[in-house]
């Protein structure tokens, strides 16, 4: 809903990101797949709030060549030309594992793969392009677990240009002991603002973070061009280098962002 002309001015709308997924609000199952069927697993737990909290947990560290995989399901892009994946989970040290003779890791892989298709499709890891590998800033050991420490990570990573109606996330698993706590997809997008007296519509930042979007303003409600009105939309969604402004026409004056009829004001003169 966008903002009124009084009142809380559009122009200080916080920036909020436009999220495509965020496995905290999911109420029912993921529903993710996993390949094969005995990597991760799916664990639903319930948090004191009585929200349920869904995790996908692996850790075959003690036998060689692990390659589990969990792929979510199809995600639309809606308007994104650029997403960002915000990733919380654990992740065992290793040598806190005894007799682990090499075959534990400490990392886990990103992939996506963009389709058309929201149906769902026979997954074959060849098709997917991997984003990055992911290493925890903080391992938790086994006196983290008698200590009921949890030891958070979160990492975010961008990819782009996203050019197809959507795409899916795959987890690869190659021996590590993970918990993979949430998964957060979303995009930046300059807000409907507006600034000296002109609108400017939400705008999608380029791909490109070293380019700006220009956006020409258009006047508000009763106000005209002084010079031409513009804004330039910045990577991180936040509106830049304002240009030009409106005026209120004659007749009216500024009240918060908006125009005013000037009302008449009546005076009284007393007779001494």
């Amino acid at each position: 809903m966008l903002c009124p002309y009084f009142g809380i001015h559009p122009s200080f709308i916080y920036l909020i990101p436009v999220v495509l997924l965020d496995t905290t609000t999911v109420l029912g199952e993921l529903g993710w797949k996993t390949y094969p069927l005995n990597g991760w697993d799916a664990i639903t737990e319930m948090d004191e709030h009585n929200r349920p909290i869904h995790t996908y947990q692996v850790c075959n560290v003690m036998e060689p060549n692990q390659n589990n995989w969990l792929r979510t399901n199809w995600i639309s892009r809606d308007a994104a030309q650029k997403i960002y994946v915000e990733m919380k989970f654990t992740l065992r040290d290793c040598n806190s594992i005894p007799w682990v003779l090499g075959t534990c890791k400490e990392t886990f892989n990103l992939y996506y793969m963009e389709s058309d298709e929201s149906h769902a499709i026979k997954f074959k890891p060849s098709q997917y392009i991997k984003i990055d590998t992911i290493a925890a800033d903080e391992s938790f050991t086994q006196m983290d677990l008698g200590d009921r420490i949890l030891k958070l990570n979160t990492e975010i990573r961008e990819v782009g240009p996203i050019e197809r109606k959507g795409f899916y996330l795959a987890f690869q698993d190659i021996g590590a002991c993970i918990a993979l706590v949430s998964v957060r997809v979303f995009y930046k997008k300059c807000p409907f603002t507006v600034r000296n007296l002109a609108m400017f519509p939400d705008t999608i930042p380029r791909v490109d973070s070293s380019s700006l979007v220009e956006v020409r303003g258009s006047c508000v409600k009763s106000a005209e061009e002084r010079d031409t009105p513009k804004l330039y939309c910045g990577a991180d969604g936040d509106w830049l280098v304002p240009l030009g402004r409106c005026i209120c026409s004659t007749g009216y004056e500024e009240i918060e962002g908006s125009c005013h009829e000037l009302k008449l004001r009546c005076f009284s003169y007393w007779l001494l």
